[in-house]
């Protein structure tokens, strides 16, 4: 199967911005909040553009399966030939949702093998959107505007800025601040943390804990189109579809190749 991706870029920018409307006229509204199995929140917003997205990406690329957040988890045995295939968290952040923060986006990545090669995240109360494909760079866009290149920034081993998760710091995440001796540390929730790195606000994000392929695989292409990485806590960029768990392992985001990360993550 071949597959254009730098064609699809703009249409699932489009896509992902429905999603996002659709998700903010729920977000206006008196919803209600239920919860999954493992007592994550679930809002009519997340299955809402579960619907749009799934349907979308069915129109665009019949061919290509959908793994999403909001489905059944198709069996490692069946999904482990998928040659390509989306992979959707159609409402990252829904506990930020929930605290209607805005601090929410919509993420859809192309996986080919066990790489993501597409990655678009929009962000539905700023209607900003972050998008990248394989080899073709990373970009920040406005409401109505045209796509900005984005770039990671260098850290020269001053004052570092870190990206924490708004709902999910641990000890671990404080064992590996305490590493710097001058941190601005930045409290944000969902995939927006490393959309910071991808366009050089925030120097690096650490995650401890857990969380899902959905979450992370269209931050990876974003950061990596960026300059940056987006690794497992031995420096190893994470793989998607590669074992029957879809959990990630722990991981770092960060902009600077050249600074020896390792040191900071061995204490």
């Amino acid at each position: 199967m071949k597959i254009d991706i730098d064609s699809l870029l703009e249409p699932i920018v489009d896509l992902a911005q429905t999603a996002g409307e659709r998700i903010m006229q729920v977000y206006r509204s008196e919803f209600a909040v239920a919860h999954k199995d493992d007592r994550s929140p679930l809002t009519e917003a997340d299955t809402a553009a579960h619907d749009i997205i799934v349907a979308g990406l069915n129109a665009l690329t019949p061919n290509v399966p959908v793994l999403s957040e909001e489905d059944a988890l198709v069996p490692f045995a069946k999904r482990s030939v998928w040659p390509w295939f989306w992979l959707v968290d159609p409402l990252d952040g829904t506990r930020e949702f929930v605290k209607r923060n805005g601090e929410f986006t919509v993420n859809i990545a192309l996986i080919k093998g066990h790489q993501a090669v597409l990655g678009v995240i929009h962000v539905p109360v700023s209607e900003v959107s972050f998008m990248s494909s394989q080899g073709q760079g990373a970009f920040r866009q406005e409401r109505h505007g045209q796509p900005t290149p984005i770039k990671v920034r260098p850290w020269d081993g001053g004052r570092i800025a870190i990206a924490g998760s708004r709902s999910h710091n641990d000890g671990k995440f404080d064992a590996f601040l305490a590493q710097f001796d001058d941190v601005e540390l930045v409290n944000i929730g969902s995939s927006l943390k490393s959309c910071l790195v991808a366009e050089g606000k925030v120097d690096v994000y650490a995650r401890f804990g857990p969380t899902s392929e959905w979450d992370t695989a269209a931050a990876q292409c974003i950061v990596e189109e960026a300059g940056g990485s987006f690794t497992d806590m031995q420096l190893q960029p994470l793989r998607y579809n590669a074992k029957d768990s879809i959990l990630n392992p722990n991981f770092l985001v960060f902009g600077d190749k050249s600074q020896d990360w390792q040191r900071y993550l061995s204490q």
